[in-house]
């Protein structure tokens, strides 16, 4: 099982948007477009950064590289 991370852009905690909490799970996410599905190139679609609440299971996504990820404690 995936281990709780807290994350951060730019020095700025990420907190849950629904429930205000602050440990998540990360998963990459494909952004799939129709064209590159249609001519089964999906897999060269851009890529985001996947954040699971670790308490609700909220999905935030972030495509910003900056995302810095920290193990809890």
């Amino acid at each position: 099982m995936a281990k709780p991370l807290h994350a951060a852009i730019g020095g700025i905690e990420i907190r849950c948007l629904m429930c205000d909490n602050d440990t998540f799970r990360e998963r990459e996410v494909k952004l799939n477009s129709t064209g590159m599905e249609l001519l089964n190139l999906a897999w060269a679609n851009e890529s985001a950064t996947g954040l699971i609440c670790w308490t609700c299971g909220y999905v935030h996504l972030f495509v910003n590289r900056d995302i810095q990820l920290f193990r809890v404690r």
